[in-house]
């Protein structure tokens, strides 16, 4: 808390995420709204936003070129204040210059996400500064279907370097070849 009583973060080293806070995000995210979704199954939102529905996740998705259509199941809305529910994270495919418009429109949503996740790319440090100061925790420049992939194995299954050595049984979830996360995963190989 600082001197006014308002609640103080620590500071986030943007460029280095610990694999348990990455974790921890992806365990206790349930809902998420991927604005920049696309209808396209050859774009990258698409592919996350089917990745993150197999593993589980309410995937909601956010376009306004697609508004009222359906993108994997799901019903597009225009913008964050047409979402029907509230949502735990917000993942942003949008370039960064796009950043603070979409910060303010999730500043003014009734009900905050814990978590806000810009992708590959996508980086605001004064952005991310606003939604920490409102207690939201930010991820830039990373991708949650690859964080998935690497910290439950299965990124490795395409020979990518997962850096993470264990010889530990993966945890089979439902689903085809779908790992979860380990329980005990730290910031160090095993």
């Amino acid at each position: 808390m600082d001197e006014r009583g308002n609640l103080r973060l620590p500071a986030v080293d943007h460029d280095n995420y610990p694999d348990g806070e990455i974790i921890d995000i992806l365990r206790r995210v349930k809902t998420v709204a991927i604005v920049g979704a696309s209808a396209n199954p050859v774009r990258p939102s698409y592919f996350v936003m089917k990745y993150l529905r197999d593993k589980g996740y309410d995937v909601l998705p956010v376009n306004p070129g697609q508004a009222g259509k359906d993108i994997l199941g799901q019903q597009a809305v225009a913008a964050l204040a047409d979402l029907p529910v509230s949502v735990d994270m917000v993942d942003i495919f949008r370039a960064s210059d796009a950043v603070p418009q979409l910060v303010d429109e999730i500043l003014a949503m009734p009900s905050l996400p814990k978590v806000v996740w810009m992708q590959l790319g996508v980086r605001d440090d004064a952005a991310a500064a606003r939604l920490e100061a409102a207690g939201i925790r930010v991820i830039m420049n990373r991708c949650p279907k690859i964080e998935y992939a690497r910290l439950s194995g299965e990124i490795g299954w395409s020979g990518v370097n997962s850096r993470k050595i264990s010889s530990r049984k993966p945890v089979l979830r439902d689903g085809y070849q779908s790992f979860g996360i380990r329980q005990n995963c730290d910031d160090s190989t095993s």
